[in-house]
Order: C-alpha cells, then structure tokens, then sequence
C-alpha cells in the first residue's frame, strides 16, 4: 500500500488556523511533560556517588586575628552517607600540610539538595548545597571561628 503524503495545499482554509493550534497544544503538552518530570527529580544520598575535588580558601579567626587557609582535597562520595578522603593539601596561615590517604566522613542530603557534611576526627562541620545532576556542590563550613567556603566537582564516577 503507497503511503500518502498530507498537503496543507489540501487543508481547507478554514481547517488551516486550528491545524497551527493543535501543533502548538502538542508542543506545549511535551514541553510541560519534561518539566514536570524534571521538577519530579529530588535530591538523596546516592546523588552524591564518585570522585569529586574540593577547592575552598577562606580564613581560621585565631585570637580576634584572620589567618588565611585554603585546600584542594579528593572526596569519594559512596552514594550511602559516607565518604572517603584520597588525598588533601591544606595551607594554613602560609604552613602547607600533606594530609595522607584515609580520612573518613558522613553527609546527609535532603529531597532539596540540601544536606551536611562532617569529616570525621576535627570540628570540620559544612552544609552542602548540590545540583540535581550531583555533579557539583557548594560547601560552607559551620564550625565556630571559620570563614571558609567553596566548590566540589565530579571528576569521576
């Protein structure tokens, strides 16, 4: 059987305007079926699952006095809660450390993408903020006397 091809040179001129509507309706209906399916994703632990780099500077207050600091730091997150700690160099007040392999962590993550985060052994305590995607967050530490903020970024799943 030979398909035939719709003309809109055989669409009455009448017929044509309401042909327009309903291509349109169509088109908003799919767009409005991604969004909500987009809205519909949430946040959990598993949002988190890979290797990611922490980069953040800021300042420890010693003594009413701003001592500056900054780190680059691996983080792999384990999609259940925990984390691990690859490597870490940290500068404080100009003194470079060489943080070995081992450290260890908890998160916790809203349906917001809100959520903590606290690496185990010190008062190093941030709240997290993280795209959907779970490609990348924000961290700013919470812990008294610090100023300290940055970004942590997938590199690897």
């Amino acid at each position: 059987m030979k398909k035939q091809k719709m003309k809109l040179a055989n669409i009455p001129w009448n017929l044509r305007p309401l042909l327009g509507l309903l291509a349109a309706t169509v088109s908003l209906g799919l767009a409005g079926a991604v969004l909500a399916e987009s809205d519909a994703q949430v946040c959990r632990p598993q949002t988190l699952n890979g290797s990611y780099v922490f980069t953040a500077q800021g300042f420890n207050i010693v003594s009413g006095a701003a001592q500056p600091k900054a780190i680059v730091e691996g983080i792999d997150f384990n999609g259940d809660g925990t984390l691990t700690v690859p490597f870490a160099t940290v500068s404080i007040n100009g003194l470079i450390l060489h943080i070995p392999p081992g450290g260890t962590g908890t998160y916790t993550l809203d349906s917001n993408c809100q959520g903590t985060l606290t690496f185990a052994g010190g008062p190093t305590n941030y709240d997290i903020f993280v795209q959907k995607s779970g490609k990348e967050l924000f961290m700013i530490q919470t812990d008294a006397n610090t100023v300290f903020q940055g970004t942590v970024i997938r590199t690897s799943r």
